[in-house]
């Protein structure tokens, strides 16, 4: 597997080694070895799975401490825009983000350490999205930034009019009404 660096400190492109021929392909999708060698050491507990038609939007979203997680994520079937915003303290990129299209084809996962919001944007008829977390998750402990946040500027690539979010999506404030609240430190 090859690691790619992104402009946020700790967020970086995990390319898997795909060894392919006429009958298909194979990879390996996560090895702890070659992951805690290349990235460290990331106890991951819990995979999730989500599936997502064009235009849903979800996010961006984060966990507060004690439940903070870092996170694995890949696209097995479509094609989305996943963007991760950092939300650290004291980090030179706080309020920056970064985004990478996920694929099914290119086999792409994106890892993010704790204090990063994560949302991601279906490009494709539908998409099946995996991630992996290294903390269980908390329902008292969600945190979360509009997707839309005019501070952030992130081009999801669809259309507004076209954005399909949950209930709970359409009502997140902006980073700036909460990072005063925030203890995610870099």
């Amino acid at each position: 597997m090859k690691v790619i660096e992104t402009a946020i400190s700790g967020v970086l492109v995990v390319e898997p080694t795909i060894f392919g021929d006429d009958r298909g392909y194979f990879f390996e999708s996560y090895n702890e070895r070659d992951f805690s060698e290349k990235v460290g050491k990331v106890d991951f507990v819990q995979d999730n799975e989500s599936k997502s038609r064009y235009g849903v939007v979800r996010g961006l979203h984060f966990q507060k401490s004690p439940f903070a997680q870092s996170k694995l994520v890949r696209v097995i079937v479509g094609r989305v825009l996943d963007v991760a915003v950092d939300i650290r303290k004291g980090s030179p990129t706080f309020g920056k983000h970064v985004a990478v299209e996920l694929t099914a084809e290119n086999h792409l996962q994106f890892f993010m350490p704790k204090g990063i919001a994560h949302g991601f944007a279906v490009l494709s008829q539908e998409a099946v999205f995996q991630y992996k977390c290294d903390n269980f998750y908390a329902p008292q402990s969600e945190g979360a930034i509009a997707w839309n946040d005019p501070a952030l500027a992130i081009e999801w690539r669809i259309p507004s009019d076209e954005v399909i979010l949950s209930e709970k999506d359409k009502h997140h404030p902006l980073l700036s009404e909460i990072a005063d609240t925030l203890d995610f430190v870099y």
